[in-house]
């Protein structure tokens, strides 16, 4: 690394875990990051689950993090809407992530916004073209995120992203995303964490959403070979990491 870093993003699914389990070595490794100085933070396009249940898995699974290190794409969601007045909103999340909107109105009916999120096989047509009504009717169209896919268990699934691209293209309209790689979004996270772009970095494997979008914040942007990680990708993108890794265990001896 060509900067010093004092803080980190870390990518959750695909990056500190896969499948529902840790990547070997990777609770050792973030503690020798915070032990030598290293604030550590987890920025998360999940949109399946709010912040509370993913604390709790991360536990269960052998990590203790603080929820308040947790930057979830809904979180985010909630503050940006709330700071433009937009509380009446249809939400095409899973049930369980109405917690992260309390306070919020939801109104299938006639809302101020249509919030899309993960909602796995329970999207069906009939969910989508209700959005679609709400947005051709005056709703601004918020997506958590734009992950085009991600690893499930069984092999690469499809992600918000294109359920935000059909309805950007049926709509004429475009989507404002809150979750990663919004600006927004990064200056959020690092100043919850009290840092500065230029000794900061976002490690994850997604190339554009955790690498580029971390750069063109300011930040250092580290590609890990876990997860979603295609080298066929990698070959043939104009993005170049400023580190290359094969996992976070990898980070204590690239940091530090």
């Amino acid at each position: 690394m060509r900067r010093r870093i004092t803080a980190l993003l870390l990518d959750l699914e695909g990056t500190v875990y896969q499948a529902g389990r840790l990547i070997e070595n990777a609770a050792e490794a973030i503690a020798a990051l915070e032990a030598g100085g290293i604030r550590v933070g987890y920025a998360t396009n999940t949109t399946s689950r709010p912040r509370a249940t993913i604390a709790k898995e991360l536990a269960e699974m052998g990590l203790t993090v603080d929820p308040a290190r947790l930057f979830t794409a809904p979180r985010a969601a909630r503050q940006d809407l709330a700071a433009r007045g937009l509380t009446r909103c249809s939400l095409l999340l899973r049930d369980s992530l109405r917690e992260d909107f309390e306070g919020f109105a939801f109104d299938d009916d006639a809302p101020q916004a249509v919030v899309l999120g993960d909602l796995g096989e329970e999207m069906t047509f009939a969910r989508l073209n209700r959005a679609f009504r709400h947005v051709i009717g005056g709703a601004e169209l918020v997506t958590l995120a734009r992950n085009r896919y991600w690893r499930d268990a069984d092999g690469l699934t499809l992600d918000v992203g294109a359920f935000a691209a059909a309805l950007e293209f049926a709509t004429g309209r475009p989507a404002r995303l809150t979750g990663k790689p919004a600006p927004e979004f990064w200056r959020w996270a690092l100043a919850e964490l009290g840092a500065e772009p230029p000794n900061a970095a976002v490690v994850g494997d997604d190339l554009e959403s955790d690498v580029a979008g971390a750069q063109r914040a300011g930040m250092a942007g580290i590609l890990v070979r876990t997860g979603k990680f295609l080298s066929e990708e990698l070959a043939a993108s104009e993005v170049r990491p400023d580190a290359l890794l094969d996992s976070v265990a990898e980070l204590p001896a690239a940091l530090l």
